[in-house]
């Protein structure tokens, strides 16, 4: 193999060094060993004639320094809509100091018994006229019969005064037609002794008889009268008008009254609570609580706003009302009273502000608020926490140092 052959087989890349290498002596062939290539350098960079470029807290500061320029420029606008959103606003009065309410009824009877039967479980829906419960109803049924058969003793014992009365008159009627006998025989005697002709034993039988029947005309008088007064003067009045047949009536109504309220039923529509107090069996005394009945159509919000918070509301105002328990739903009501004192004049111990250890403290007022149930509206249960809104329509207005300053004040 000649050296022409020899150099095509080394790489073009490695061909100037091997060029370059000395022939080896004799018959040694000299194996050319490829050179790495160094990596090429990079060209000189000509000087930058541009800016250099933005570090990241140069652009943080250009930032502030924008947005500092936009707060300021908005500064103005902010004060002048807060201005006058204070100055048109104001005018809803909110507490969050208020309470639903309900007629809350204690179930009784003013009649005392066993417990004979509970109709209503705890927590049930009842309308009015609803049986509640009931009990033992036999011995108002006895004093019932009792009356009645008084009412017909009373009616006799008067039937047989009337009776008694028609009597007497007749007997006294008698007795007068034994005067006018008595005194025609005195007085034929009473000749017959001044002409010595009767003796004087029957002259003095004659005075007697005629006393006697005098006497027993008056006796009769007098239980005539007593008669009378027994038939309340009116003899001839019917018996149903007499006051002992009155008083029997209403003896037997008094009965018949005690045996309807043996079954107690309800007054109103609501719900009842607390029924598991009274249990079947039970002696339940005259007005005892047996259990309790809350309304659920006579509801209203019971409010106790802070007495500077008060000083534009007034009865009719429109309210809405916000209850914790059902988020988004609204009721609408209308101002219906407001108390004429504080909350502190009816404790049983009045805040002394006298003394000398006075400490002023913001009173509040309680206040009445009807509300519209509509039957599409959750229900509402007495004690529910709520929030009260009051449109007032009177705006906050200047402050008092601009309104003052400007001639103009407020004025209720």
């Amino acid at each position: 193999m000649d050296d022409s052959a020899r150099k095509s087989d080394v790489p073009a890349e490695a061909a100037p060094a091997a060029e370059s290498e000395p022939a080896s002596p004799g018959n040694v062939t000299a194996i050319p060993r490829p050179e790495l290539r160094a990596a090429p350098q990079p060209a000189a960079k000509a000087p930058e004639t541009a800016a250099p470029a933005a570090t990241p807290a140069t652009a943080a500061q250009a930032g502030r320094s924008r947005t500092r320029r936009i707060l300021f420029a908005l500064l103005p606008v902010a004060l002048v809509a807060g201005g006058y959103y204070y100055v048109v606003g104001g005018q809803v009065m909110s507490t969050d100091n208020a309470y639903v309410q309900a007629d809350i009824l204690g179930i009784s009877t003013d009649v005392a018994g066993i417990v004979g039967e509970i109709d209503v479980r705890d927590n049930q829906a009842v309308k009015a006229g609803d049986v509640l419960f009931r009990l033992d109803s036999k011995p108002f049924r006895f004093a019932l019969e009792r009356a009645d058969a008084q009412i017909g003793m009373v009616g006799n014992d008067l039937e047989a005064l009337k009776a008694s009365y028609k009597g007497m008159q007749s007997q006294i009627e008698q007795a007068r037609t034994d005067i006018a006998f008595y005194e025609t025989a005195f007085k034929r005697q009473q000749d017959l002794a001044t002409k010595s002709v009767a003796s004087q034993a029957t002259y003095d039988q004659a005075k007697h008889d005629l006393d006697s029947a005098r006497l027993k005309l008056a006796q009769l008088g007098n239980q005539l009268a007593g008669i009378a007064a027994s038939l309340n003067g009116r003899p001839d009045a019917p018996v149903e008008d007499h006051p002992r047949y009155k008083d029997a009536v209403a003896a037997r109504a008094e009965a018949q009254r005690q045996l309807d309220h043996t079954t107690v039923r309800a007054p109103m529509n609501g719900v009842v609570t607390n029924v598991p107090s009274l249990q079947k069996g039970q002696y339940l005394e005259a007005a005892t609580n047996a259990f309790s009945l809350v309304s659920t159509e006579h509801v209203w919000i019971q409010a106790n706003p802070k007495e500077t918070e008060l000083t534009w509301v007034k009865p009719g105002q429109s309210a809405e009302v916000y209850v914790d328990t059902y988020p988004g739903a609204v009721w609408k009501g209308t101002v219906d009273s407001i108390s004429p004192a504080s909350a502190a004049s009816f404790s049983l111990l009045p805040a002394q502000n006298t003394s000398g250890n006075w400490v002023k403290v913001v009173q509040r007022i309680a206040m009445r608020v009807k509300i519209e149930t509509p039957p599409d509206e959750p229900l509402l249960r007495a004690g529910m926490s709520v929030t009260l809104d009051i449109d007032t329509g009177h705006a906050r207005g200047l402050p008092s140092f601009i309104s003052d300053a400007v001639g103009k004040s407020k004025t209720r």
